[in-house]
């Protein structure tokens, strides 16, 4: 039942804030839009389209937020005074009450606000779609007084995300069924990993790890800032973390007026993204512009500064191999490999042919090369090659959405700072070394320094260990390994008569042949 007033409340405000019209403009239908006036009487439609599709997403919740926080961060697929609109979604989410927040610090750590921090600003610097941040001082253990940034979950959050996730599991459900493509889409598998991150976005003491984790991956990078966790302020609805100062991203005048050199900060957030992806396979998926600053104080001038980590992507080691002989072959333009990759991968049947396959890849991808970003659009060659994958029966890899998200961020973040970056040129060095470092002698001394600790402990417990195992065989498996140690001691024995005759017959000759020498014969 809960599901059903959710969908309705979905279609009531879809049809009150005029959505519809942006969809079937262009649909003829009078009883279709006799019934649309019907339902909403009195709704007014004077506010430009695209408040009126920020102000629907804010009034459907955190899961639709999320929905228009990405679409933002693509400017080159919507309409400017749309993706402007949207882009307010990043941090201008309504705050809830200042109170609301208090209540939640005070029940998390069973004291007064006072006694938690040394200072609290009650007034909310950001609210985003599952929490919101005041700025506070604490002391810490030796008195120092310290200023953090304290995020506080927003309240009844868990309630929300379940019933719009049930609903999404169910529309899944209906499109793996009534859809040709839903078995090879997988989108039961998709929705299940998007509940997933979600709901870890609701535990602030994992986003707290998230950040920690990507703090000591970062270290001596010189390219990003991610601020100290302060663990003894931190709950699962409580986050607390040092204040960063910067510039937020999307400032780019100002970065500029500031001396910032804007094309390399692009290049850098390049580089940034495939070391998190490939060098550590653990990255943060959630880089939209609202996320992100830019520092300009003058012992990390010009860095990036992550902030918010809910949401993060992890790859094995086969998912990084596999996706970097991808990159690497789709940028030396060798597509007969990116196709054998997919074959071997399993993702296509094992029975396409691989000329057929690599040429739908090449009439893909060959246009867009040699192009600057202001010209190519990753978002554009990604759905032709849905396209083309739909041909081939591709599987689509569940494992693999928050990486695809977090690429069109990325071209999204490049596009608004240097629209001439050359995407290609600046990735392809950081994947030839880093496959290097993969294929060569580096890393085989790596893991065998990895597994000498392992190796050391089991050496020496390697006969006790084949002492157990033949101990706990069967009594005829006993008798057979004693069988057989009697005929290795047999054939021991043969081979030293062999060896001591054949020893013995080599010391005559040599006694008979010195003996004639010296005429004893």
């Amino acid at each position: 039942m809960s599901r059903f007033f959710r969908g309705f409340t979905i279609v009531w405000v879809v049809l009150r804030y005029g959505l519809d019209e942006l969809v079937l403009s262009g649909f003829k239908q009078p009883l279709l839009h006799r019934l649309r006036r019907i339902l909403t009487i009195g709704r007014k439609l004077d506010a430009p389209r695209g408040v009126r599709l920020r102000e629907a997403l804010e009034q459907l919740g955190p899961v639709f937020v999320k929905f228009g926080q990405v679409l933002s961060t693509r400017s080159d697929l919507l309409p400017p005074d749309v993706a402007q609109e949207l882009a307010k979604l990043q941090d201008r989410v309504p705050p809830f009450e200042s109170q609301i927040a208090v209540d939640t610090i005070e029940r998390a750590f069973r004291k007064p606000i006072d006694q938690v921090f040394a200072q609290f600003d009650r007034t909310p610097v950001a609210s985003a779609s599952i929490a919101q941040v005041h700025f506070a001082t604490v002391r810490d253990r030796d008195g120092t007084e310290r200023e953090v940034a304290v995020k506080v979950l927003r309240p009844g959050m868990k309630t929300v995300i379940d019933k719009d996730l049930a609903l999404m599991h169910m529309m899944a459900g209906w499109v793996e069924k009534l859809s040709s493509d839903g078995k090879r889409l997988k989108p039961r598998q998709v929705v299940a990993e998007f509940d997933n991150y979600l709901h870890d976005e609701l535990d602030l003491i994992r986003e707290a790890s998230n950040a920690a984790q990507l703090r000591r991956n970062m270290e001596g990078l010189d390219l990003v800032l991610i601020p100290e966790i302060f663990w003894d302020y931190c709950h699962t609805e409580v986050m607390v973390m040092e204040r960063m100062k910067g510039v937020p991203i999307s400032q780019i005048e100002r970065l500029r007026e500031a001396g910032v050199d804007i094309p390399q900060l692009a290049r850098d957030g390049v580089t940034l993204f495939f070391t998190q992806v490939f060098r550590d396979g653990f990255f943060h998926a959630d880089m939209h512009p609202g996320n992100i600053m830019v520092s300009l104080e003058p012992e990390s001038f010009g860095r990036y500064i992550s902030l918010d980590f809910g949401i993060v992507g992890t790859l094995t080691e086969f998912d990084k191999e596999y996706l970097a002989q991808n990159f690497l072959a789709f940028f030396r333009r060798d597509y007969k490999r990116v196709a054998a990759l997919h074959i071997e991968s399993g993702w296509v049947p094992a029975t396409t042919r691989v000329e057929e396959l690599e040429a739908a890849i090449r009439a893909v991808c060959e246009p867009y090369f040699d192009r600057p970003l202001a010209e190519i659009s990753l978002g554009m060659v990604l759905m032709r090659l849905f396209q083309t994958s739909r041909r081939f029966q591709v599987e689509i890899q569940p494992q693999l959405v928050l990486l695809q998200k977090t690429l069109l961020n990325i071209e999204g973040l490049g596009r608004q700072l240097d629209p001439n970056l050359d995407l290609w040129s600046t990735a392809k060095p950081f994947l030839e070394k880093w496959m290097l470092e993969q294929m060569g002698p580096q890393r085989f001394w790596r893991e065998l320094q990895a597994e000498a600790p392992r190796y050391a402990k089991l050496i020496p417990e390697l006969p006790r260990l084949v002492y157990s195992f033949l101990q706990q065989k069967n009594g005829k498996d006993q008798q057979l390994v004693q069988e057989l140690l009697r005929e290795q001691r047999r054939t021991n024995r043969l081979l030293q008569g062999l060896v001591y005759g054949g020893l013995g017959f080599v010391l005559g000759m040599l006694a008979i042949q010195i003996l004639t020498r010296i005429r004893i014969f």
